[in-house]
């Protein structure tokens, strides 16, 4: 049965929140020579701040099991493939697009690109072949793509209620097994480090249906804790390394278990029913903001940080990363995404159609004139 769960309002705020926070961490918090000096130097306290908007990506992650579930939700697996590949390629290429041209036209050199690079990031999937993202941030959509795939092979055994409880559950310990162990294919199968994140996304969708289910909540208490104490780690050390600023455990715990906490704010409160057009409007431009902020913003920030202050600095940054956002999202992903998935999902369905009978010789014949027009 399909679902008839409305726009979550407050969702799409909380998805724009993210993306700022992220940008925002790699603006001002990661150490990098944009601002001509150590990124903690130019606007002093604020690193120990903005640090803390890398946790976005574990929020982004949290709300992705949560959406995709109810996007998978009475679908086929045609049905999911096409949606998933509507909403993430048009803006995805048109993002790549934009980046190679800040690489390759406005600023040659700033970092090498060959074609075969810059062909192979066009299908998303270049982490698999060894090939390095033109967009350091990509590594999100390769978390992302591996997590689709899990829920195309649940879809195609069956979406069940039990199979669901088992696959949220299962699914995190194994992954975190296969870290313990050093299995580095089964873990990259598995999305090991994010894989609690997504399945607690899950659950709390599996909540807002079942709200009083203790099976569910002892699962989202499961999920949570293999997310603070392993994902939640493991973004620990990549903030030590890029800022050199050291989270300990209850810091990080802290941060993983807010993730979860908005996010259920956000679709299991009162709050899922607000009505405001704006935080909707903000969400639409989290994808292509996400996709394009890292380069072209620093880009910005090496171009004018010596001519203006610091926080005019970030603002034109910001700007200039928003208005690239708006247009990708108004001339490409709205009028692209859904024609995308609209001739995916008529083609998908069209291949799982039995081929048409070959017409037998004598029916061809037949359908020739008896005889042959005089001349």
């Amino acid at each position: 049965m399909a679902s008839t769960t409305p726009r979550l309002v407050a969702l799409d705020g909380l998805r724009f929140a993210a993306a700022a926070a992220v940008l925002l961490y790699h603006f001002v918090a990661v150490n990098h020579h944009a601002w001509g000096g150590r990124t903690s130097d130019v606007m002093p306290g604020v690193q120990q701040v903005a640090a803390f908007g890398s946790f976005g990506v574990q929020l982004f992650f949290v709300i992705s099991g949560f959406v995709i579930l109810m996007t998978a939700w009475g679908r086929d697996v045609r049905g999911f493939v096409a949606s998933r590949a509507g909403r993430l390629f048009p803006a995805y290429w048109a993002a790549v697009l934009v980046t190679l041209v800040l690489l390759v036209v406005v600023e040659p050199g700033r970092r090498d690109v060959d074609l075969p690079q810059a062909v192979m990031n066009l299908t998303m999937v270049q982490r698999a072949f060894g090939i390095e993202d033109v967009e350091a941030v990509y590594w999100t959509l390769w978390s992302e793509l591996r997590f689709y795939v899990l829920v195309g092979v649940l879809l195609a055994v069956g979406l069940t209620r039990g199979r669901l409880i088992a696959f949220v559950t299962l699914w995190p310990v194994a992954g975190a097994i296969a870290t313990q162990t050093g299995s580095d294919l089964l873990a990259n199968v598995l999305v090991a480090a994010d894989a609690p994140l997504f399945a607690g996304g899950m659950v709390l969708y599996m909540l807002t249906r079942e709200p009083r289910s203790p099976v569910l909540w002892l699962a989202l208490g499961l999920d949570i804790a293999l997310a603070a104490a392993h994902s939640g780690r493991i973004q620990a050390v990549r903030i030590e390394n890029s800022t050199d600023l050291v989270l300990g455990p209850a810091t990080y715990w802290t941060a993983i278990v807010l993730c979860f906490v908005v996010v259920a704010a956000a679709t299991m409160t009162p709050l899922r029913r607000l009505s405001w057009g704006w935080p909707t409007a903000l969400g639409a431009l989290t994808y292509p903001l996400y996709l394009v902020h890292s380069s072209w913003g620093r880009w910005v920030i090496e171009s004018v940080h010596t001519s203006l202050p610091g926080w005019a600095t970030l603002a034109l940054a910001t700007a200039t990363c928003l208005l690239l956002a708006v247009a990708i999202h108004r001339l490409v992903e709205r009028p692209y995404g859904p024609r995308l998935r609209r001739a995916l999902d008529r083609d998908l369905r069209r291949e799982s159609s039995p081929p048409a009978p070959a017409p037998t010789p004598r029916a061809a014949q037949a359908e020739e004139p008896e005889t042959a027009p005089s001349r």
